[in-house]
């Protein structure tokens, strides 16, 4: 006997931090193979990130990613806060913002100087612009692959502390209350640096932040191979981390976002020190939250969906207009399907979700 299935229907869920590796890494995923991707995924629009090669911090960089219309979803790249991700020089953001950026980020680097990151923020503020931290501060991260755990004990491996993250969100909290500007916290994955964004919050700071579904699924505590597909920056979390993550999701502290990051076979077959970090999950992001937070965690499905297509409005440059009439999103929930990743639109495969069962996906 056949389970029987509800179809929802919501607005179309925005993703807000996705690398699609064009220019710079084509074999790993082209724009037009990241868009087929998110559109097979449920999405109506993405973010893309800037670490391309050359890095996004040009009004051309930012044009090419924007005007491509025979895509399947709608694309809003961001733009970089520093000139080629140096963290040495605030880039050019009142021509980037002129051209259609959604916010600044230097996602993937941390931007070390806080010098350079007050005047981006001041002049952000000046915008009305959001500035996006990736909160991994390397003085403290060094070489470290993985957060504390058997497995890292077990290998030797190096650890990343609990405050590579957290030392990087309370300096820029503390400017985000100097300059006033619109402050949002990427893949954010302690439980730590999941209260210091309340306590911004509670203090009326314009401070937001994300969780990732691998983040919200999985714990480094699970982790049993020298597998880099569950390698990722920032690392998994603790079994602690996870719940306090999929607490600040169902309290409506964070919002979601994938960070599809692709890599061809090559630079993620070579286990946690050598590998590179992330995975991909526009295709799987939707099963993945909706099993965490709606079937374990018991989030009421309007405001699982509200995570996916109402709070990413805020952070993005005009978002509710420039994002009002991208496709909806449509979700068939009850008929339970494994991952199967040769059916993905994705050029790449990096991820640890094969063979998992999930019960709602896009349609």
């Amino acid at each position: 006997m056949t389970k029987s299935s509800i179809t929802y229907e919501f607005p179309g869920f925005i993703d807000v931090h996705v690398h699609f590796r064009d220019p710079g890494m084509p074999a790993a995923e082209t724009t037009q193979s990241g868009a087929a991707a998110a559109r097979h995924g449920g999405f109506g629009a993405v973010v893309t990130m800037p670490n391309t090669t050359p890095a996004g911090d040009s009004v051309e960089w930012v044009r090419s990613q924007l005007y491509d219309t025979s895509l399947p979803v709608k694309i809003i790249p961001s733009a970089c806060i520093t000139r080629g991700r140096l963290g040495r020089e605030v880039a050019q953001l009142e021509a980037l913002a002129d051209a259609g950026a959604a916010f600044f980020t230097d996602d993937g680097a941390y931007v070390a100087d806080a010098k350079v990151m007050e005047e981006a923020m001041r002049r952000a503020k000046a915008l009305d612009m959001c500035i996006c931290e990736h909160a991994m501060d390397l003085s403290i991260q060094k070489r470290g692959v993985m957060r504390d755990c058997e497995f890292a004990r077990r290998l030797g491996l190096p650890v990343i502390p609990v405050e590579a993250e957290t030392a990087a969100i309370k300096r820029d909290i503390s400017l985000c209350r100097v300059t006033g500007c619109r402050l949002h916290i990427q893949h954010i994955s302690t439980a730590e640096g999941v209260e210091l964004v309340r306590y911004a919050q509670k203090e009326g700071l314009p401070v937001t932040a994300e969780a990732t579904p691998h983040h919200l699924l999985l714990s480094c505590e699970e982790i049993a191979a020298d597998d880099a597909n569950w390698k990722m920056a920032p690392p998994l979390g603790n079994h602690e981390d996870r719940a306090e993550l999929r607490r600040a999701v169902k309290d409506g502290v964070l919002m979601f976002a994938t960070d599809h990051a692709p890599h061809p076979p090559q630079a993620k077959n070579i286990g946690f020190l050598r590998s590179a970090n992330g995975i991909i999950g526009l295709e799987t992001a939707i099963p993945v939250t909706y099993h965490v937070m709606v079937e374990q965690e018991k989030m009421g499905i309007k405001d699982w969906a509200r995570a996916w297509y109402d709070m990413p409005l805020w952070i993005i440059r005009n978002g509710p207009e420039r994002l009002a009439r991208i496709p909806h999103t449509k979700i068939e929930i009850g008929k339970t399907r494994k991952v199967k990743s040769k059916f993905f639109r994705s050029l790449s495969r990096n991820m640890p979700y094969e063979d998992m069962e999930f019960s709602c996906w896009p349609v």
